[in-house]
């Protein structure tokens, strides 16, 4: 698991004001004009003049001659190795302080919004809190003009995006001025969507390619809202979906599995296909064990080779209604083979590890794998694959 944030470390200098966004750069030869908003990321020798900041992988050490006209400098220890050219990450010298917000190299690349939200969903990987975070909103209006604009992809998560308002429509705005072939995935609960005024201000931005990500637990509202813990939640979810769809906004239906839920995988399913056939995407998505759920770890484990019968029905009815279908953060060897073609490498680069066990398996390159949170508990059931597998 890589190290995305660390405070307490080493700084030095006068230029040191204020948090900041800023893009890494490698390349020694900068134009001058370019190096005063971004930070030379130096693994070794003499330092370029003119960049706002210096990152120093090493130990810290009395800035010297070879530190001519640096503004501010800080020490990275070995664990940020990976960070590279194009990067951007928030630096906060009063608190020693790194977040890595933008990685170029990785599949997966997102920015949490905000922590507040109004649901307490049992299994939630990133538990609410009720805090004043109004700060995570202009720096991400900062890092969007600096990400790669040849990035596939960008996710925005929380909490719950909503929450923001005219924000988050001021946001997907920016998305598309800077990042005009960069696809934007925004997870949501989906209840702001019943206000169609609120709903019309986003689809009428124009993004080219656009996608919020929808919970939806079950069929029944009972047990959906208990999920999630909030009464009512069911009905404005689904009167949200379809009010985004009929802006022409591209919806995906999300579905944690998990011990309340695996049940009636089969007739939500069968829900989708009779009531919510429009949807662009459906995901089955394997624990998560982070947050909530290891709190409510007893409530929520199923190992996953016990909820395939219910898997492979949902899945290939939704198949057989021609809606595109994924399962995410499942490995093959607990995954019904029949379902295999499905199966998608889903898990953020970040948080992705093997168990010993996955040793000499030739489907390694295929597999999800897992959290990194999987050392708590995984399925008892994980054994190599020995023999070539073809998942199209």
């Amino acid at each position: 698991m890589l190290t995305r944030r660390s405070t307490g470390l080493a700084t030095h200098g006068d230029s040191l004001d204020r948090p900041r966004v800023v893009r890494l750069c490698t390349n020694a030869q900068r134009p001058l004009p370019l190096r005063k908003g971004e930070a030379y990321l130096s693994r070794g020798g003499s330092l370029p003049e003119g960049f706002a900041w210096y990152l120093m992988l090493g130990e810290p050490h009395e800035p010297d001659a070879m530190l001519p006209g640096v503004g501010a400098v800080m020490w990275l220890p070995s664990t940020f190795d990976y960070l590279d050219d194009g990067d951007v990450v928030r630096l906060d010298a009063a608190r020693g302080a790194i977040s890595l917000l933008f990685q170029k190299s990785a599949r997966h690349n997102g920015f949490l919004l905000t922590e507040r939200c109004n649901h307490y969903c049992l299994m939630c990987s990133q538990p609410p809190r009720n805090v004043s975070d109004d700060w995570i909103f202009q720096d991400i209006m900062d890092a969007l003009e600096l990400v790669d604009p040849k990035a596939s992809a960008i996710n925005f998560t929380g909490g719950e995006p909503t929450l923001l308002g005219e924000k988050l429509v001021r946001l997907i705005r920016q998305s598309e001025s800077f990042l005009p072939d960069t696809s934007l995935h925004i997870l949501s609960n989906g209840r702001a969507f019943t206000d169609i005024e609120y709903v019309r201000r986003i689809a009428g931005i124009g993004h080219h390619d656009l996608m919020f990500g929808i919970p939806i637990y079950s069929d029944l509202a009972d047990i959906h809202d208990y999920v999630v813990q909030s009464e009512g939640a069911f009905d404005e979810t689904v009167r949200g979906i379809l009010n985004l769809k009929s802006a022409g906004v591209q919806v995906e239906i999300r579905v944690v599995i998990h011990k309340q839920t695996f049940d009636r995988l089969p007739q939500l399913a069968q829900f989708i296909a009779r009531n919510l056939t429009f949807v662009d995407q459906v995901v089955f998505m394997g624990l998560e064990i982070t947050g909530f759920t290891r709190a409510n770890l007893d409530l929520l484990w199923i190992d996953p080779i016990d909820y395939q019968g219910q898997l492979v029905e949902a899945v290939e009815c939704l198949a057989d209604s021609r809606i595109n279908v994924s399962v995410y953060n499942h490995q093959l060897c607990t995954t019904d083979r029949r379902i295999w073609r499905y199966a998608r490498q889903s898990i953020s680069d970040w948080k992705n590890e093997y168990m010993p066990e996955c040793e000499g398996c030739v489907a390694r390159q295929e597999c999800a794998g897992f959290f990194s949170s999987a050392h708590i508990r995984h399925s008892k059931y994980i054994t190599p694959i020995s023999e070539r597998i073809e998942l199209a």
